[in-house]
C-alpha cells in the first residue's frame, strides 16, 4: 500500500535518553490506530506532546505521561474517550483539541478529573456552535481559566460581561 511511512522513535530503546526529553513534536506524523510507534512511557520526563494532525480518532493508545502539563492534539479526528486523559496524564493544564469532532458538552465530562486544566480548547469543533457553549463548559470545568485562546475567567466568580467580554450566544445581551 501506499501509506506514509510511520515516525519511529528510535531513543525509546535507550531508556535514559528518553528520560531527558521534555518536549516532543509529532505533528503531521502518521498513526497506527491512534498509536505514534515509539511513543511510550519511558518518556516519564515529558511535560509538552505535540501530535496535531496525526490522524487520531482515539486517545486510547496514549502511554501514561505523569508529568505532562500540555497536550496538542489539534486537527485530528477525535469525538470522544477523553476519560484517558485523567488516568495518563493527570497534571495536565493545557489540552488543545481544536478542529477535532467534538459535538456535545458530555463529551467533555470526563475532563473534570483533571483538577490542573486551566486552558481549554475547542475551537473548530462543533461544540462551539451550541447556545451557552461557553457558560455550560465552565460550570462543567469550574477550573478553567482559559477557552478557545482566550482569558474567561479572572477570578472565580467573574462574570464575562461585567469584563466587558460579549457573549455572542446571550440573545438578551443585557446580563441582568
Amino acid at each position: 500500500s501506499s501509506r506514509s511511512p510511520f515516525l519511529r522513535i528510535e531513543i525509546r530503546s535507550q531508556k535514559n535518553l528518553s528520560l531527558l526529553v521534555k518536549e516532543l513534536v509529532l505533528d503531521s506524523c502518521s498513526s497506527d490506530d491512534g498509536k505514534i510507534s515509539g511513543l511510550s512511557s519511558d518518556f516519564e520526563n515529558l511535560e509538552f506532546l505535540s501530535m496535531i494532525n496525526v490522524h487520531l480518532h482515539s486517545i486510547s493508545n496514549l502511554p501514561k505521561l505523569n508529568k505532562l502539563r500540555k497536550l496538542e492534539l489539534s486537527d485530528n479526528r477525535i469525538s470522544g474517550g477523553l476519560e484517558v486523559l485523567a488516568e495518563k496524564t493527570p497534571n495536565l493544564t493545557q489540552l488543545n483539541l481544536s478542529g477535532n469532532k467534538i459535538k456535545e458538552i458530555s463529551t467533555l465530562e470526563p475532563l473534570k478529573k483533571l483538577p490542573n486544566l486551566r486552558n481549554l480548547d475547542l475551537s473548530n469543533c462543533e461544540v462551539t456552535k451550541l447556545i451557552n457553549y461557553r457558560e455550560s463548559i465552565f460550570t462543567l470545568l469550574p477550573q478553567l481559566i482559559y477557552l478557545d485562546g482566550f482569558c474567561y475567567k479572572e477570578a472565580p466568580d467573574s462574570d464575562p460581561e461585567a469584563d466587558g467580554l460579549d457573549d455572542e450566544y446571550d440573545e438578551n445581551g443585557d446580563g441582568e
